[in-house]
């Protein structure tokens, strides 16, 4: 009797019932295998085990908002062909994008990184670790109810389909708009490559004239380089504007 208490109080522990009471007051709903989550919530700074980070369950929730939102998308827009559909699509799974949905939740609240790197804090780790939570309630509950989660919390309370549909997020053609009327050369460089954990990040460095006026991380190339064109327009703003 002893030993099952024990498990259970292992199972239960004061800090695993703060992290389900905080899910469920985030979710809408109670998480059933609280395990899934404290993965998800963990990034690979944490913890030197490989199989102890949030890193595979992002891999699986990217591809399920993925597909969830390209359904959504097909429905809502009949008409529209698969270019329009898929530039949209970017624009709402963009890392950018999930980044400040995660932190208008308050998921920045519950994730567990080394703080000590100041780095992190301004990255996109909290989206991704969006993405890995994701992951964790398909998981935990299913396909249909991470589907009715995704639509009927993420994209109707944090993110405006419509706004993002009529604006513009390529900030690279942007920039290279504005450069072109003005008589300015930019350029995309690669400034650094580096392995974290089992993945390459990018650092891509914007020039004008020669000159580095910002600098852009992320896992891709193409993403890194939106990055560093958005920080680009913001240094420029008061000559764009």
């Amino acid at each position: 009797m002893r030993r099952i208490t024990s498990h259970i109080s292992n199972l239960f522990n004061p800090s695993q019932k703060e992290l389900t009471r905080n899910l469920e007051h985030l979710l809408g709903f109670r998480p059933i295998h609280i395990r899934y989550y404290e993965l998800a919530l963990r990034h690979r700074s944490k913890t030197e085990e490989d199989d102890c980070n949030n890193e595979r369950l992002e891999f699986l929730g990217d591809a399920i908002l993925g597909a969830i939102i390209a359904e959504y998308l097909f429905k809502k827009y009949p008409t529209q062909d698969e270019g329009f559909l898929t530039e949209l699509r970017s624009r709402i799974v963009r890392r950018e994008t999930l980044n400040n949905v995660a932190m208008r939740m308050g998921l920045n609240k519950l994730v567990q990184y080394n703080v000590q790197d100041k780095g992190l804090s301004r990255s996109h780790i909290f989206g991704n670790a969006l993405e890995a939570l994701i992951g964790a309630i398909y998981l935990d509950i299913g396909f249909k109810k991470t589907q009715h989660y995704i639509l009927k919390t993420l994209i109707k309370e944090y993110v405006d389909v419509d706004t993002l549909e009529a604006t513009d997020p390529n900030y690279k053609n942007k920039l290279l708009s504005w450069a072109q009327r003005h008589g300015h050369s930019i350029s995309f460089e690669t400034i650094e490559e580096k392995m974290e954990g089992q993945r390459r990040l990018f650092t891509i460095g914007v020039l004008m004239n020669n000159e580095l006026i910002a600098t852009g991380n992320s896992y891709s190339k193409k993403d890194a380089g939106q990055v560093a064109a958005q920080k680009a327009l913001e240094v420029l703003a008061h000559q764009i504007d």
